[in-house]
């Protein structure tokens, strides 16, 4: 794919970059290790005054910043708006929690002195996605450099102008130069930084796939990685849950960023008592999403990323309606420029079908009908993702199942499954391994080194 962007409002191209070469990719490496012996003895009260001022510039420029993410692909303006300042958010969260996390942890032992402290890697590759291009980046950046690592980022080709203006951002909150460098490469040129021993760790947003390969050539040199990668998240509604906030935000919940999200809400597990409500509210809702520009501040659904992603999903649902499933409203993209995708809901869908065993990047909803609370877990627990669940209930004994039960990194009861700077964000299965977020994100890429003095 070339490095372009490619407004997937209208398909015309905005901007084209070369992909640097070989000898250019060397002089970043080499920037970033010697980067990387320097900043990692800059103290942490400095380093928290870099952050927060990456995190001002974020608030004042966020209108700019938006509309370049929109026009590069295609989230709704206002949902743009949100990200970066989410982003500014994580900024100033590890700039006032970095002190905490990273601080000595005394343990008692015979010696006179022993503790664990939390140390600094080196270079950090970070492969990341193009859906939310900025937050992806700042969950992964805010930590890594507040614990003294420095970032080389691989962004997705179809984002590169808010990949090279995110490094400008930490260049002028007064990183030093390499602390955190954009890399403007293809797909192809990672295995040869990954293998390059000035590169210590890696972490990647992405497909499945996409983490296979980069998790096994890393694996090969021992290195250590991060891995986030796709879901299928089931969103449980049994009997007690309240009908008005469930119906509402489950629609939210699965056309966030036109429904192109890993932790937006795929699969919609109804009980039978309550399940024609259900079906006929939700229906009614999506029904009455405005699909437009994504520029129009009255817009909910935008264009799909990529025409790629489009076809995709427009082929997941012809073959899964030809297997069997029924089309409720939606069901076909729009004709004209752009790739626009109308909001659809699926039910009585087949399991040999596309849309019951494979991840919809897409504003496409999957209804299921399931007689009690055992075949909402089994139907949840089925794929072999396991990112997160949202379960809608009052009854505090099913509340207790769904925590203990689903098969999840993260359980959201009677609320819409979301990162939080403040608590670890990940999967597991095949939905990746690792955290981000909260303490446990900004130890994933730190030496935990035990200390014992006698």
């Amino acid at each position: 794919m070339p490095i372009a962007s490619i407004n997937p409002a209208d398909g015309g191209t905005v901007k084209t970059f070369q992909a640097l070469d070989t000898e250019q990719i060397n002089e970043k490496l080499q920037r970033a290790e010697e980067c990387f012996r320097s900043y990692r003895r800059v103290i942490l009260a400095e380093r928290e005054s870099m952050m927060l001022r990456a995190a001002e510039i974020l608030e004042t420029e966020k209108d700019a910043l938006a509309r370049l993410m929109t026009t590069e692909m295609g989230k709704p303006l206002k949902a743009a708006i949100g990200e970066i300042e989410k982003c500014a958010w994580v900024c100033r969260y590890y700039a006032e929690a970095a002190k905490v996390h990273l601080a000595d942890k005394i343990i008692e032992t015979d010696a006179a002195k022993s503790y664990v402290r939390f140390q600094p890697l080196g270079p950090v590759l970070a492969v990341m996605p193009w859906n939310f291009p900025f937050w992806q980046v700042f969950r992964f950046a805010a930590p890594a450099l507040m614990a003294g690592n420095v970032g080389l980022l691989k962004h997705a080709s179809n984002v590169p102008q808010c990949a090279l203006a995110i490094e400008d951002i930490f260049l002028r909150a007064g990183f030093p130069d390499g602390a955190f460098q954009t890399l403007l490469i293809g797909s192809d040129a990672v295995e040869q930084i990954l293998t390059d021993l000035r590169v210590v760790a890696a972490t990647l947003t992405g497909s499945e796939p996409a983490g296979r390969s980069v998790a096994g050539i890393a694996g090969k040199q021992i290195k250590k990685t991060v891995m986030e990668l796709g879901g299928s998240d089931a969103f449980i509604v049994m009997p007690s849950a309240a009908m008005d906030e469930a119906v509402s935000t489950g629609v939210k919940a699965r056309t966030i960023n036109n429904g192109q999200s890993c932790i937006a809400a795929k699969r919609f597990i109804i009980a039978d008592q309550i399940y024609d409500e259900f079906e006929r509210r939700f229906v009614e809702e999506m029904k009455e999403l405005r699909v437009g520009s994504p520029l129009d501040k009255i817009t909910d659904i935008g264009p799909l990323a990529t025409e790629q992603i489009l076809k995709d999903v427009d082929n997941q649902v012809k073959t899964s309606v030809a297997a069997g499933a029924h089309i409720l409203t939606g069901g076909k993209r729009l004709e004209g420029a752009g790739n626009f995708y109308e909001p659809t809901v699926l039910a009585n869908i087949p399991p040999d079908s596309p849309a019951y065993c494979e991840e919809v990047f897409g504003p496409v909803a999957l209804l299921f009908r399931v007689k009690n609370i055992e075949d909402a877990i089994q139907l949840a627990n089925a794929p072999t993702f396991g990112l997160g669940a949202s379960a809608w209930t009052n009854d505090t004994r099913e509340q207790e199942r769904f925590i203990d039960e689903l098969e999840a990194g993260c359980v959201f009861i009677n609320g819409m499954v979301a990162s939080d700077p403040r608590l670890p964000f990940g999967g597991i299965k095949n939905s990746g391994y690792g955290r981000e977020l909260g303490e446990f994100g900004i130890r994933e890429f730190v030496n935990i080194k035990t200390v014992w003095v006698k």
